[in-house]
């Protein structure tokens, strides 16, 4: 029998399967996790299995600014900073099972600002 997905569940399975086309391009996959508290971001290398470079608002360095959308623009120019330090600068945005809007849409734009090309 087929075990029937969870909405959630297909729409990070839909998302990640359409990000799939451009990994083999070399480009890091910038994942997003979204909780009622917090938000993480990490750069992740597909073909390797590693993860590049990640932030969070749980670090001392954010942590300021709040889990709003300021923090969530914070963890992005953070995580654009480690990025380009490491020299990686061409990116795919994978939003997971959360929606373009809010803490997320706050944390691309704001990536976006800090160099990454995506």
């Amino acid at each position: 029998m087929v075990r029937k997905l969870s909405p959630d569940a297909r729409r990070a399975q839909r998302n990640r399967s359409r990000l799939k086309k451009h990994s083999g391009e070399g480009r890091l996959r910038l994942s997003v996790f979204r909780s009622s508290k917090n938000i993480a971001a990490q750069l992740i290398d597909d073909i390797k299995g590693v993860t590049v470079a990640a932030a969070s608002s749980q670090e001392e360095a954010v942590k300021a600014s709040g889990s709003n959308k300021d923090g969530a623009a914070a963890v992005g120019k953070l995580l654009a900073e480690r990025a380009l330090a490491k020299g990686q600068k061409k990116v795919v945005f994978d939003r997971g099972r959360y929606l373009f809007h809010g803490r997320v849409k706050a944390l691309a734009d704001a990536a976006r600002e800090g160099g990454l090309d995506f």
